[in-house]
């Protein structure tokens, strides 16, 4: 108990991850097993709310004399990730379950390789880039409603030189990985 008070913003941003999950879970019971449709919509369109809490949060932290540090960073990249990846995932479970449970069709598999996967890994990293850009206008945001520079400095110090970096690896580990493995390619 001691470290989650000490750490209350990374101890937020596990709740918040796992409150992902329970809502999709939840949701995705209420629209299979329950057969309750509308009760999965609200369920499903919830899970942004954990995102408004957890910047919120983040926003009380910070304004309320406390100084922004790793913690609130990873807020925002947490933040950023979760509103441009958490549809996919939502699909991707919802495709997934309903293929299981209710007769639907089976998933769609990404090729290992060839030019569909190339599409998909630039897409990827599309997502990555349009992530790490929601975060730092996370970071803007927050600075802008502390309104003291010196007490966000390390949000624009630490957090913006990792999403650079971030960025950078994706690209390399994603995109250029499938376009330079010409085997693979053009298979």
């Amino acid at each position: 108990m001691e470290w989650i008070a000490e750490n209350r913003m990374v101890a937020l941003i596990a709740a918040c991850e796992v409150g992902f999950w329970v809502v999709l879970g939840a949701g995705l019971l209420a629209r299979y097993v329950l057969k309750w449709r509308r009760t999965s919509v609200v369920l499903l369109l919830c899970t942004p709310v954990l995102d408004v809490v957890l910047l919120v949060a983040a926003a009380v932290d910070i304004g309320g004399g406390g100084e922004a540090g790793l913690q609130h960073a990873l807020g925002t990249i947490y933040l950023g990730f979760s509103v441009v990846f958490g549809p996919g995932l939502i699909r991707w479970a919802d495709a997934r379950v309903a293929h299981r449970f209710a007769g639907g069709p089976p998933p769609r598999k990404v090729p290992k390789s060839g030019p569909v996967r190339l599409a998909h890994e630039w897409r990827e990293w599309g997502k990555c880039v349009a992530a790490c850009a929601i975060a730092a206008a996370a970071i803007l945001f927050l600075s802008y409603v502390v309104g003291t520079p010196d007490r966000t400095e390390a949000l624009w110090r630490d957090c913006l030189p990792r999403l650079e970096l971030l960025i950078g690896a994706w690209f390399v580990l994603g995109p250029l990985w499938k376009l330079l493995d010409r085997r693979k390619v053009s298979a």
